[in-house]
């Protein structure tokens, strides 16, 4: 996704937010790197000059817990000089939390309490891992 994106990209989804250019970037390596078993596939792929869009699913083990994450993500992109200017992923936080945090995120994944703490912590190992790799 690095390569595809614009110096100027910016990112967002459910538990990053609002990420400009390199720290996009950056994200999907971190990701990347710290996926275990990491499987990707997509479908339903639309785009013209300007825009398009894409269903992907992504399998892994959450870091934090070890435990089997399969998401479903919808995605809109925008694009600007043959690169990804904006892109937006949309998928179920609940859904979400439940897998990746067990019992706390099958009982409080709804909240705003439990994904404003799963945003801050996302944040934090983004700024570390950003740091540790010079960017």
């Amino acid at each position: 996704m690095a390569a595809c994106y614009h110096p100027a990209v910016t990112f967002s989804d459910e538990v990053f937010t609002d990420l400009e250019g390199a720290r996009a970037a950056g994200m999907w390596l971190m990701l990347c790197e710290r996926g275990k078993n990491l499987r990707v596939e997509f479908r339903d792929i639309e785009a013209d000059d300007s825009a398009g869009r894409a269903h992907w699913e992504a399998w892994y083990t959450f870091s934090s817990t070890g435990r089997p994450v399969h998401n479903r993500i919808d995605a809109d992109f925008d694009f600007r000089d043959g690169k990804i200017i904006r892109h937006r992923d949309r998928f179920n936080f609940w859904s979400w939390a439940r897998q990746a945090l067990g019992p706390t995120g099958w009982l409080l994944g709804w909240s705003g309490f439990v994904k404003k703490r799963v945003r801050l912590q996302a944040a934090r190992n983004l700024a570390a891992f950003l740091e540790q790799h010079g960017q």
